[in-house]
Formats: C-alpha cells, structure tokens, sequence
C-alpha cells in the first residue's frame, strides 16, 4: 500500500527557503508519477512540480518556475520540495502525489485525479 508523508513546512519570511520532505512507503520511485501540489483557502489546488521516475527533470508550473526545484533521493525514497525565494503568495498547504503511470500519462490533471496523497504541511509566507 501506498502511502506518502510530507514535513518540512514552517512560517517564514518572504525572500526565505524552506525544503520540504515526502516519505513513501509501499513502492519504488521507479516507473512512479510524483508531484507536489499546494492549496491555499478559497483557490484551486495547483501542481507546483512533476516528475515521472526518478532522475527525470520534472516539469514546473510557470508560477514557481525558477524558485522551486524538486530533488530526489531514491535510496531514502524521498522526494523534496526545495523553495527559494518565497513569496506571500506561495503560502498554502502542499502535499505530494503519486500514481503508477505510463511517461505519457504523467502531468498534474492525471495524477490529482488518480494519485495517491499525503495528508499536507503547512507553509506560510509573511510579508
């Protein structure tokens, strides 16, 4: 079974970093989707970064582009979130995602409608 466990989040300044973790259990990063997504009170959720396998370059949403980087590390079965830059509009809360999924299936509509998720950490940017 399947099940992801993100940490990490934390109330920062804008301009700060944070990193935050996402421990799987029950599979193998490989031939896995995974992403994380964010959702602040009263908008849609949003993909901030995905990725198909690990070592693959993820893909990012235009809005974290530049700041946000999604590091890996197979052997502890880790994905991270690594946050610079942080502005008051990144404050949300985020959480991972992941699915078995074919390379060509592996994008945010996909794996929000299908993936497996944690249960969120909390990042908030103060101005």
């Amino acid at each position: 079974q399947v099940q992801l466990v993100e940490s990490g989040g934390d109330s920062v300044q804008a301009g700060g970093s944070l990193r935050l973790s996402c421990a799987a259990s029950g599979y193998s990063f490989s031939r896995y989707c995974m992403a994380w997504f964010r959702q602040a009170p009263g908008k849609e959720r949003e993909g901030v970064g995905v990725l198909f396998d690990c070592g693959n370059i993820p893909t990012y949403a235009e809005s974290v582009g530049g700041r946000f980087t999604v590091p890996q590390d197979e052997t502890r079965n880790t994905l991270y979130l690594q946050m610079d830059g942080l502005k008051p509009e990144d404050t949300a809360m985020y959480y991972c995602a992941a699915a078995h999924l074919s390379p060509n299936d592996c994008d945010f509509a996909t794996l929000a409608r299908i993936g497996v998720r944690g249960q969120g950490t909390q990042v908030t940017v103060a101005s």
